[in-house]
């Protein structure tokens, strides 16, 4: 879960970054850019489907006094959802357009987000994991894990998230991940996706040059 939560924070913080440097991106890394900003959108709702539907139900059974703190995690995703969607809808105008004044909604739209999402997350981590790991065994976790966040994506779609996963990761968290699959199947999914996930980084994060700063020889 920290993993996970670490990896949205990574990238929610590079891509601010970005918008705030200059020179501000030209419309290829624009495009490239948003749609990351609505890949991110995508992960965080499909995570939090998982934890209201599968993770929090078994942890409620388990463990009963565990309902306020569950409660109140599921009224944080309600706050979050509509925060989410503005930041999507703000992304996917951005990624479309030239104008800086969609840089700038975008900008407002993902603080407007981290206000509310960062603090939860934080809470998951602190509060919510110890009562998780102390009520269901690790069978249950893996099981949950396979049905919500496994079996409901391709191979291409957790070839791009396990990088996502490892980018800048530590070495603990790097076992982690890697041996959550099979050695086989692992392998093509560190070796095969490498190249692809490079260049998705690239496109996303590295200015591009202006044609016009280009100077023939």
């Amino acid at each position: 879960m920290g993993i996970v939560h670490g990896a949205l924070r990574r990238d929610l913080d590079r891509v601010r970054a970005v918008l705030t440097s200059e020179p501000y991106p030209q419309p290829g890394q624009r495009r490239a850019l948003g749609e990351h900003a609505v890949w991110l959108m995508e992960l965080l709702h499909a995570h939090h489907t998982g934890e209201d539907e599968g993770l929090w139900p078994l942890v409620r059974e388990r463990a009963p006094a565990a309902a306020p703190l569950l409660d109140s995690l599921e009224t944080d995703h309600r706050r979050i959802n509509p925060a989410a969607a503005a930041l999507t809808a703000a992304a996917r105008r951005y990624a479309a357009t030239t104008a800086d004044g969609t840089r700038v909604e975008l900008l407002t739209a993902l603080d407007t987000l981290t206000n509310v999402l960062v603090p939860h997350l934080e809470r998951e981590v602190e509060e919510a994991m110890p009562v998780v790991s102390a009520h269901i065994t690790h069978a249950e976790w893996h099981a949950w894990d396979q049905k919500y966040n496994v079996k409901p994506k391709s191979f291409a779609q957790l070839g791009r998230e396990g990088h996502w996963l490892l980018d800048g990761i530590d070495p603990e968290g790097y076992r982690i991940v890697a041996h959550q699959v099979p050695a086989v199947p692992r392998f093509i999914l560190l070796y095969g996706f490498a190249r692809a996930y490079r260049r998705r980084t690239a496109a996303w994060w590295q200015p591009q040059i202006p044609a016009q700063s280009v100077v023939e020889r």
